[in-house]
This record gives C-alpha cells, structure tokens and sequence, in this order.
C-alpha cells in the first residue's frame, strides 16, 4: 500500500550516499574538486566555510545555489539538503545564487548529454566523462533536464557534514570533549543538555579540518530531510520584494524594445521618420536582423517601433503548418538511425500479428509569462548582467559578445525567471542588451514585446512517429517505433555555445521512446528531419511526444487484444515493479472504471529522470464543444523525497502544462509567420478549466529522481485515451480537437 511520503520522516537507507556501493555512512571526502578554490564571497560578520555554506556571526545559514529558480523550487530543495546535513534550524536558512565556478558545473547534466549523443557502446563511460571534464573546465552551470537534485545532492551533503563535523570541533575544544560525542540540530552544537549556537562557533571552527572521509549525519529524529518546509522563494514573491530582470533599476537607466522576424530572417527596413516624435523615445538602432528603439520608459519605445512598421526578408520557402507536417511525413519513409534495439526485431514472429499507427504531435509555444528580459550596466571596462538564465556561464559570453569584451570583464548576477522551463536558456535578449548598453553608454533594460517573443519563439518541436507492434495471442511479442524530428538539442547547443563538448547528433530528440515495458524485441528509429524552423527546449523534454506516441498505441494495442487498458498495461510492467505500483496506485485512487465507452477515463504512465509516474484523467465535452479535464490523478515514485511539498507542486503544474499543450489550439504558420500574434490566440486553458488535480507520492528508498518535468509526459496521451473512452473517437493528433479524431476500428 502506497504512503505520502508527507507522514514519515527520512529513514536510515534514505540518507545514505551511494549506499549501494557499501559506503555506509561515509562520503568519499577525497572526490572533493580541491583544484578549484571557492570564490563565495563573505559580507561582514560572514565565514565561508566551502563553496556552498556561509555562517553569519548572528546566526544565519546562507546557501549558494548554482541552479536558476524558475519556480521549481530548486532554492528551497537545495538548501534544505544541506541543511539537514549541518543540523540548521530552517528559520535561519537563507539562499543566494551561486557565482560562476566550475565548482558548480552541472556535471550530471553533460554526462546525459553524452549518452544521449549516441557514443558506441564501448565508449560511453569516455563519453561521459569527456562531456564532465569539458562541463567542469568551461564552469558550465546549466538548469534543467529535471537535474537540480540529482546532480547537486552529494556535494550539498557532503558540504553540510563538513560543516556540522568542523563545529562539533570548536564546541568539543571549549568543553574538552570528543567531538564524535556530540550532536547537531536546530542551529546548536549538543552534549546532553548543553548546548552552544552556531552563531558562537561560526568563526572559529572555521579553522579546524574535518576527516577524510567525513561522517554524514546518523540521526534520523528531527531531520529536515523528507518534510513539507515552506519555500524560502516565497515571502519575497508574496510581497512583491523579489527581484526579476525586469525590477533591476539603475540612475539614469533606459529601456528598450526590440524587433526581429522568424528564425532566419533579416532585417529589410523601417518607416524611421514615423517614430519621431514619439515623447520619451530616444534612439533607434538596426542589426542584420533586429531594430531596438530606446526611450525613457518601455512603452514610449515600443510605440516608436511599432510606428516604424519594422518589415524582415524571411528566407524561403515560407514555413507552413502543412509544409512542416509534410516534411515529416516524408522523413517516415527516409533514411534513420538506429538507437537502441533489444532481442531481434527482424523477426520473423511465427502466429503474431503486426498492428500498426502513425502519429503526430504539432508544435507547442513556451508561453512563459515572464518574456525575455535583460538588464545590463557598463561602468568603465566592467560589464554587469541581471538576468533569470539557466546557463549563466553561456549568458556572461554572450553579453561579452554584445558589449565587445573579453568574458572575464562580464559579472552574472542571476536573478529569479519568470517560469519559461527551457525558454530561459535562450540568450538573444542579453546580447542585444549588452550591444545597446554599449551604445548608449548608460544602462539598459531590454524587454521583448508578447509579439517579440512569439515571433522568435523557441517552440517545442513537432515530431511524427510510425509505431508496429505483432501481437499474438494478447502478448506484446515485438516493437518498432520510428520517429521523425528535429535535433532540436543540438540546434539548442550550437544556438547557446554549448556544443563544444556536450553534443554530436544528437538522440535527444527520441529521448522517451524507449517503452517502459517488458517487450522481447525492442527497436527505436530516430530520422532526424529539418522543419524549416528553429525548435527548443520545452517543459518535458521529447519525453513529452515520446510518451504521447507509447501511450495511445499501448491503449490501441490493448483494443487490438480485446484486453483492458489496465491490465494489459500491468502485465507488461512485471519486470518494472516501481512504474507498476504507480499504476495500481493511481488507478485505484481515480476510481478507474476500465474505460469502457462513454466513461471518459484515460490511462498514462511513464518513466523518465530517473522517476516514475502514472496518471488518470477524466474529461468531458463542453457545450460549447471544448474537450475539458474535469480531474487528474497521478501517482509518483521519485524515490526518496527532499521536500514533498514541492514534488507535488511540480507535479501538479507538469500535468497543467501538459493539458494546456493537449488541448489548446494548433500553433500555425502561414506564409513563414506564426498565425497567433497574442498569448490568449494560443487558446491556452484559464484557471476556471484547470481540472483537479490530486498527487499520491510513493514511499521509496531509491536515489532520487527529478519531478520539474515529470508530470509533463503522461498528460496528453491520459487525454486521448480518455477522450477515446468517452466517444468512441480515436485522436492520434496533437493538440486534441473535438470532433476531428478518427473513429476506433
């Protein structure tokens, strides 16, 4: 029977690191990177103990956090995993970003970058480790890929414990103790009833060597780890404090808006006399491909731009919406790309049957709420950055391009972003800031137009899949998914400077595909295919077409069998009992009916960043003939859980994000321009269409796995099916329209 994970406490397994290698409760202290010394700096009354921790004299735990916070959470979970560690009383603990070190590299990331370029076999292990060295050499900090936990969860454990052991010293010198005899929690130092604060010790234990390796805590009573703490993001987002891009404000600063076509475009004229004057707009700037107008506020500046009726060459052909489905259509039939293959799928399958389906997945917009935005300020040869990116690293190159300067003369302050999972590594906007700064010699705050950003959107990438499976007798015998689509990580990297050690062709873009099934003969295809525009990174990742193409082909094949979804689905799960329980879980709590027609419940489950994940749907149409989810139900297992509060959050906005690109309106281009020019075209859901949404999180040991993009994937194909069992209508396109499905055999 599945438990929250909200009503225990961490148990001794869960706080082990690398207990699998029979480590126990000791962390390999040696690995610590000491060829990089840490460049943290103190504020008066401050001691920095590590490239992670400061104590303050009065008692405050400060924590650097190499990860950008998109409202993931990522500056409440990191924290609390090294506070746990130190034995920090929670209302002392406060976070600030991380500077650029290659202390903080994402090295877990480069590694799946590495597996997922394709490496032989052979030479995977010096793939990744080319990938880390190149990552950690290059300071390459990067958010995403549902990492944060995963890649920083050692180091913040082992950076607490250092900590805790070396104020354990002071207090034993002052008392004349051994210091393995005593014990931290709630921001003191404990012998018995004796207790000494952190604040007193702060300064001198600064001075003491912790062993090697250094002991993690034994304890498991009063533990910060596994409990619902509040988010330290939160008060300053409440009462307006936080600061985004867009709240930097600077003596004698300006503001500029900007301009630019589609992906490939140039820049062909303006109507420049049209925009004088206009009060508070200043000047006016033209690029290959942009033109900026900058004033004394934003909206006088954009009403210069708009004014100058900005007109762009845009390559040829023009994208269209039919041109892009064509061209997948056509790169089905072409030459692929073998990326894994199990048992033999040559077959031949003596008594099986081949069933076969063919779908497609449009393009999807970003929508962040928050566009693209820069403040960038030059005084003398310095150059300081303030933005929210997920690689800041990259970020500082790009405004070092922009301002004509060498990198080291570029300062990153990273400040919250506006959501926009993916969109924010995206870096056009600081390079344009950093130009106009230069020019203007005075500071700059760029912010892209909602027709800016929709025009040079990074879009989820439309894919097409041709899935076969042979059944005989009800069993899954074999599997063949052949899926087209752009190398959109790659574009992403060459885009952002990231490819020099990270990416070859790249297999990202079939990342998902593989079913979580016990299925004999396994083969996935990728042909990579050119769509005539530029993708990017998306909440979910291609798990979230991957999921979509393996989901509504298992119901079929289900269909095909004569067996319900459920237990057909279980069946093939028994060699993965994590993804299985899910289910069970998940069905159970939604109440699943079977699905039988007229129900309108749906069944999804995925595996995917090192998590597992199953989901109900319930849909319904409208009377206005809008398809709405009136509930979603998942079950999770992302092994053993920092904060539970925050899993559920993420969950629950993963599966938000997944119905609004299930069922909102198509993005269409015509004429090699998107035919939506404002957020609210999209048709995306509005808060009264949210569906309720429950979250059961399962109780596991496991290591821990990410969640930002997890609730993503299962969402729309739970849809489909749902919106099949409730009309007889199989869809096999997104986004969903009703009443465009195809009829079910």
């Amino acid at each position: 029977m599945a438990r929250d994970a909200t009503r225990r406490g961490p148990t001794r397994r869960q706080l082990l690191i690398g207990g699998g290698l029979g480590v126990g409760l000791l962390v390999a202290w040696k690995f610590w990177p000491r060829s990089y010394t840490p460049n943290l700096r103190a504020r008066e009354g401050e001691t920095v103990y590590n490239a992670w921790l400061k104590l303050g004299r009065d008692g405050h735990v400060s924590v650097a956090v190499p990860q950008a916070e998109l409202g993931q959470g990522a500056w409440t979970a990191l924290p609390q995993i090294l506070a746990d560690e130190l034995g920090a009383d929670w209302r002392t603990v406060a976070v600030e970003p991380a500077p650029l070190s290659p202390l903080y590299a994402n090295t877990f990331l480069a590694a799946q970058a590495a597996d997922d370029s394709g490496w032989p076999s052979g030479l995977q292990g010096t793939g990744r480790w080319l990938s880390r060295r190149y990552a950690t050499r290059s300071a390459l900090m990067l958010t995403g890929g549902s990492s944060s936990v995963r890649a920083f969860e050692t180091p913040l454990r082992e950076a607490g414990a250092a900590a805790r052991v070396m104020l354990c010293m002071a207090a034993a010198a002052r008392w004349g103790a051994d210091w393995r005899e005593l014990e931290a929690r709630a921001g003191f130092v404990w012998r018995g009833s004796d207790r000494i604060p952190f604040a007193e010790l702060a300064e001198a234990a600064v001075g003491y060597t912790p062993p090697d390796p250094v002991p993690l805590r034994e304890d498991v009573e009063g533990r910060l780890s596994g409990q619902p703490l509040p988010r330290l993001d939160a008060p300053a987002k409440i009462d307006g404090s936080a600061l985004f891009a867009g709240d930097i404000r600077f003596p004698d600063m300006v503001y500029a808006s900007l301009a630019s076509g589609p992906w490939g475009s140039r820049l062909a004229g303006i109507d420049r006399a049209a925009g004088n004057g206009v009060p508070g707009a200043l000047r006016t700037f033209e690029d290959a491909e942009w033109v900026a107008v900058v004033g004394t506020n934003w909206w006088a500046a954009h009403k210069a731009l708009m004014r100058m009726r900005p007109r762009f060459h845009l390559r040829r052909p023009f994208v269209t919406t039919q041109g892009i489905s064509a061209a997948l259509t056509a790169a089905l039939d072409g030459e692929g790309t073998r990326v894994f293959e199990a048992g033999d799928i040559a077959g031949p399958f003596p008594g099986a049957s081949p069933v076969s389906q063919t779908y497609e997945v449009g393009l999807a917009p970003t929508a962040a709420l928050e566009p693209l935005t820069a403040t960038v300020r030059i005084i003398g040869d310095a150059v300081e950055v303030y933005a929210g990116c997920q690689a800041p690293g990259l970020a500082r190159a790009a405004a070092a391009r922009g301002a004509g300067v060498a990198e080291h003369q570029v300062t990153f302050f990273q400040t919250f972003a506006g959501g926009g999972y993916g969109r924010k590594l995206e870096l056009a906007a600081i390079e344009q800031a950093a130009s106009l700064a230069r020019q203007m010699s005075r500071p700059v705050q760029l912010t892209w137009s909602r027709l800016q950003e929709i025009m040079r959107d990074s879009y989820r990438p439309a894919a097409r899949a041709r899935l076969t499976g042979w059944m005989k007798q009800g069993r899954l015998e074999a599997w063949q998914a052949r899926i087209a689509a752009p190398a959109t990580a790659v574009e992403v990297a060459r885009r952002i400077g990231a490819s020099g050690g990270l990416a070859r062709p790249g297999f990202a873009a079939v990342a998902g595909a593989r079913p979580p099934y016990g299925i004999p003969n396994v083969a996935v295809d990728q042909v990579e295919t050119e769509i005539g525009i530029e993708t990017g990174l998306w909440r979910g990742e291609a798990h979230s077409y991957t999921c979509y193409f393996t989901e509504c082909f298992v119901d079929e094949l289900a269909l095909a069998a004569g067996l319900e979804p459920l237990a057909f689905r279980t069946f093939l799960l028994q060699n993965n009992p994590r993804l299985a329980q899910c289910l069970a879980t998940a069905a159970s709590i939604g109440g699943w009916d079977g699905g039988a027609r007229g129900s309108g419940m749906g069944l999804a489950c995925h595996s995917a960043f090192g998590s597992h994940i199953a989901c109900l749907v319930e849909v319904e149409v409208t009377g206005d003939q809008r398809l709405r989810v009136s509930r979603a139900v998942a079950a999770v297992d992302c092994g053993r859980i920092v904060n539970p509060e925050l899993v559920k959050q993420q969950v629950e906005g993963g599966i938000v994000h997944g119905v609004a690109a299930a069922i909102g309106r198509p993005v269409e281009f015509a004429d090699g321009l998107p035919v939506a020019r404002t957020f609210g075209a999209w048709g995306l859901p509005i808060l009264r269409d949210a569906p309720e949404v429950s979250v059961e999180l399962i109780d596991s040991d496991e290591a821990p796995g990410g969640v930002t993009e997890l609730g993503v994937p299962p969402a729309a194909p739970a849809i489909a099916n749902a919106y099949f069992s409730l009309t007889g209508q199989r869809v096999r396109t997104l986004p969903i329209l009703v009443g465009a499905g195809q009829a079910a055999a």
